[in-house]
């Protein structure tokens, strides 16, 4: 909750100071990360466990609204491996990305989108929220946390 509290914050005051337009660097920013949210549900809805891999730190907090708290990378790789692969896809809600820089550590990446049972495929898929903070070290851009809320 302090996570989600501490977001909540940085984006309101990024709206309070009056953070509306988006510099060159901004939108740069915004295409990275939409970018590489690209790359990993590619990863993800294609099973490449170890683009997936690649992509998360090895500090990655993974915060689901049913399943929990997961600190185990390897473990969310396993489970993944297991309950995903081949069975769920995602989307992405277009046009629902927002990105938001943090100084001297990456950006917030925050959206819309929805999961399809590939077991059931008339089963009606309704959007979650998700927020993702991504760490860049010298270019080097890893998913260190996530929210994932349905």
């Amino acid at each position: 909750m302090r996570l989600y509290a501490s977001i909540t914050a940085l984006v309101f005051a990024s709206s309070f100071w009056g953070v509306t337009a988006q510099s060159p660097s901004e939108e740069e920013l915004r295409e990275t990360i939409i970018r590489l949210d690209t790359e990993y549900f590619e990863a993800y809805n294609t099973c490449n466990m170890d683009k997936q891999a690649a992509m998360y730190a090895e500090d990655l907090e993974f915060y689901h609204d049913k399943g929990g708290l997961s600190t185990s990378k390897q473990d969310l790789l396993e489970s993944l491996k297991k309950n995903i692969c081949g069975k769920v896809t995602r989307e992405l809600v277009e046009g629902s990305i927002e990105v938001y820089p943090i100084s001297g550590f990456g950006a917030v990446e925050i959206g819309m989108h929805k999961f399809h049972n590939n077991q059931e495929p008339d089963a009606i898929s309704k959007p979650g929220k998700f927020i993702m903070i991504w760490k860049n070290t010298d270019s080097n851009w890893k998913i260190t946390r996530v929210i994932s809320l349905h």
